[in-house]
């Protein structure tokens, strides 16, 4: 089975997974919500409703989740010819900025409660049991949801788990407000909200930066690179290798990559040569979904340039001109230009049955025509070849 094929199937079992996951993660959260709203309601306990609302805002990065896994695994069209993975990564960056008010919000709620404990309504103790069932709950889901991440590397379901670890914590608030609450001790549930708050604040901003860096097209780890080059490298035919550029999509990721190659070689060895260096680096590098191989007979980092250099049909146009007074130069069958170290070197190649195999003839034709073109700097060297 080809690797385009291979990568097409592990996509959309990627996208069952990721609905498979979100979906059960939307189910739990509306049966948590409903319950936690009408047993705070019931029981007096101002920490368990604003836990339901906490939980609502978990349906909104469910969907969010659900609606890109749809999108991201979709194949490239008209309007995002490079596919669809980066819907993964805004989606990421939504959830992020999710988990970073939701933080900014049980921090706010902490301190609202600890600055007005004299009004606090003791709670029934039954909302204490549904606070203990949430938070086992969302644990639950948190586990399942990362575990899953892992297994297809997907930052978004990573960022998703997060959250529900998020809300395990805001419940084992609740658990510890109830109950302090319940004891006496008002103040225990805020300070443990505000150092909880801080970490929730301090995930999201983690997952926030990532999605950013990916955005902004931030490339693969030193160590990730170090073996792209040495499967490159590896390839025959591949001398050296220069502008080495990665860049992330969602879960995948894209090469691009100038190889240097004998100067010499034909067009089709050298795309030959391309193709090796595409093969290999998918199959070695697992998050490589495009890999773009530009075949170079030098190093135009370093070497002159040959930008500016005339294409081949003024080429010839110049050498009629220079060769006009050669009467056996416009005998020539074929004529290869090799564009090197800023100016076209030239090799002509004449039938054998215009140019005897004598070595003298040969070498003064060849002294001609090199002679003829001493005016002309963007020519180089020229050489004769029988065929």
């Amino acid at each position: 089975m080809l690797i385009g094929e291979v990568k097409k199937m592990e996509a959309l079992e990627r996208a069952k997974l990721t609905r498979q996951v979100t979906l059960i993660g939307a189910a739990t959260n509306l049966t948590l919500s409903i319950i936690q709203i009408i047993i705070g309601i019931w029981g007096n306990s101002q920490a368990l409703v604003a836990d339901a609302m906490h939980t609502f805002s978990d349906l909104l990065s469910d969907g969010l989740a659900y609606w890109t896994a749809r999108h991201s695994g979709a194949a490239p069209d008209s309007d995002h010819p490079y596919g669809h993975a980066r819907f993964e990564t805004v989606a990421t960056l939504g959830i992020a900025a999710i988990l970073t008010l939701v933080g900014i919000g049980i921090a706010w709620f902490a301190i609202e409660r600890a600055s007005h404990a004299t009004d606090f309504i003791i709670p029934d103790p039954l909302t204490l049991y549904i606070a203990a069932i949430t938070i086992f709950a969302k644990e639950g889901l948190y586990h399942y949801t990362v575990h899953v991440a892992r297994f297809i590397q997907s930052d978004m379901l990573r960022a998703n788990a997060w959250h529900h670890r998020s809300d395990a914590i805001s419940s084992i608030i609740v658990f510890i407000g109830v109950a302090g609450t319940l004891l006496g001790w008002q103040y225990l549930d805020s300070l443990a909200a505000i150092v909880v708050s801080l970490m929730i604040i301090n995930i999201g901003t983690e997952l926030g930066k990532n999605a950013i860096k990916e955005l902004v097209d931030t490339g693969l780890s030193p160590t990730r690179i170090q073996d792209i080059r040495a499967t490159i490298l590896a390839v025959g035919g591949v001398r050296d290798l220069h502008l080495l550029r990665t860049r992330r999509f969602g879960h995948t990721a894209m090469a691009d990559v100038h190889v240097l190659v004998e100067p010499y070689i034909s067009v089709s060895e050298g795309h030959q040569i391309g193709l090796e260096v595409e093969q290999r680096l998918k199959q070695v590098i697992a998050e490589l979904s495009d890999v773009v191989v530009h075949i170079d007979p030098e190093d135009d980092e370093t070497d002159a340039s040959c930008a500016g250099l005339p294409l081949r049909a003024e080429v010839l146009r110049r050498l009629d001109i220079a060769w006009q007074h050669i009467p056996i130069a416009h005998s020539y069958s074929q004529i290869v230009l090799h564009y090197l170290g800023g100016r076209v070197n030239i090799d002509v190649y004449f039938p054998f049955n215009v140019i005897t195999t004598n070595c003298d003839q040969v070498a003064t034709i060849n002294h001609s025509l090199q002679q003829a073109l001493r005016e002309y700097t963007e020519f180089n060297t020229v050489k004769i070849y029988l065929v």
